[in-house]
């Protein structure tokens, strides 16, 4: 439903000394099933004095700052929790020229390469750390970073807690894209991001951003930005990048040692962001575009949407829809917090859900269970007009991150 129509004005005066705009930035809303507190906070960042537009994804729930699947542009600044806790959490697919018919003759050869070459949770950590050319780029520019590099390089090639996963599925192809004919093949999804270094950035740079705005109030305190003519606003962007590269990485080593344990080549590959900001141009003006769990949907771009453990995802075509500046949903989107699931639901209900969708579980915690999920097919159809649907990608083995899990290995 329109909201509002957009159209982007010319800058504020830069000192921003009213705390609040009179009159909010416009934006759009996609879907009706979202929380009223996450339309809220999509309201509080549009009436910042530095926004411009806004449009929030049929997948929105409640965030820190703006709701999770809150799209915001703003004139010369970047915030940092607009960006996300979890800087760069991305998606990555890989097509394999393995049968289908692997996920049962060679099931147990799958799990294998799931189990030895992720680790997954907080903590998590490769006793014989990997390499990737990140980790001899410069992290020497702001002291945060210095002091996170051998934690991060502890961790490369590992995955976090929550929501993230490693899974095998059957990706069907409905047109042709990416060299790939119509058909059905194998394909191995992970999602994750910058892990706890990304976390420890983002935090960083989000208190010094509030220290900066002490004239706003309670309900914007996550919402303080900075300037990026300023020498820390350029230091974050810089360092946002520098995640940006690392979460690339993390997903590359998972996705290489597991294809190099079986064996097999990788005939098409898609990733994408969903929590970064992007310096773009939208009608006409140059602006900043924070996407927190929002995936990029410019006319022509592919991405990669997610559902639950136990439903299935989707590749898509940006349409490029101006109104959503450029963005589509990043998931199914959560229907409950993670602690009422945890009430409301035992494993004996999602075994039933994940028999039926032919699932085999690894590791999950209870607060991942699909009954979590919105439909995706509803999130989907809420969002036609900013994405295309090419290919259909249903899980079939699942691993997750146990609630307290914390390997050594």
């Amino acid at each position: 439903m329109r909201l509002s129509a957009i159209s982007l004005p010319r800058a504020p005066v830069t000192k921003h000394r009213s705390k609040t705009k009179s009159e909010p930035a416009p934006y759009k809303q996609w879907g009706s099933d979202i929380d009223p507190s996450a339309i809220q906070q999509l309201v509080n960042a549009c009436s910042l004095p530095i926004s411009v537009a806004g449009a929030l994804m049929p997948d929105a729930h409640q965030g820190y700052g703006l709701p999770i699947g809150g799209v915001l542009a703003t004139r010369d600044a970047v915030i940092p929790y607009a960006v996300g806790v979890d800087i760069a959490c991305r998606m990555k697919l890989s097509v394999l020229d393995m049968p289908v018919s692997t996920l049962c003759e060679k099931r147990e050869a799958l799990i294998e390469a799931i189990e030895t070459e992720t680790r997954f949770g907080i903590g998590a950590v490769f006793k014989r750390r990997r390499n990737h050319p990140v980790m001899d780029e410069d992290w020497s520019f702001a002291k945060v970073l210095s002091d996170l590099k051998d934690k991060a390089h502890s961790q490369l090639g590992t995955s976090g807690s929550g929501n993230h996963f490693v899974e095998f599925g059957l990706l069907t192809v409905q047109q042709e894209i990416l060299g790939l004919a119509r058909g059905t093949y194998l394909a191995l999804l992970s999602h994750s991001g910058s892990r706890g270094t990304g976390a420890s950035v983002a935090q960083h740079y989000s208190r010094l951003a509030q220290s900066k705005h002490p004239e706003l109030p309670k309900n914007l305190r996550h919402l303080a930005w900075l300037e990026l003519k300023t020498g820390d606003g350029q230091e974050y962007w810089r360092a946002m990048e520098l995640m940006g590269r690392y979460a690339a990485a993390n997903h590359q080593l998972v996705h290489r040692h597991i294809v190099s344990f079986l064996g097999a080549r990788v005939l098409a590959e898609i990733e994408n962001h969903h929590n970064f900001a992007w310096k773009e141009k939208h009608r006409g003006h140059s602006v900043i575009v924070h996407r927190k769990g929002a995936t990029p949907a410019a006319k022509g771009v592919f991405g990669v949407i997610p559902g639950s453990m136990g439903t299935a995802g989707y590749i898509v075509r940006g349409k490029g829809n101006i109104d959503s500046i450029g963005s589509a949903a990043h998931g199914a989107g959560r229907r409950m917090s993670r602690q009422e699931a945890k009430k409301r639901f035992k494993w004996s209900d999602a075994k039933r859900t994940l028999d039926a969708a032919g699932v085999t579980l690894l590791s999950a915690g209870l607060d991942e269970v699909p009954m979590a999920y919105k439909n995706i097919d509803e999130v989907m159809q809420a969002q036609l007009d900013l994405v295309e649907p090419v290919a259909r990608f249903d899980p079939k083995l699942v691993k997750m991150a146990p609630l307290g899990e914390r390997p050594e290995d």
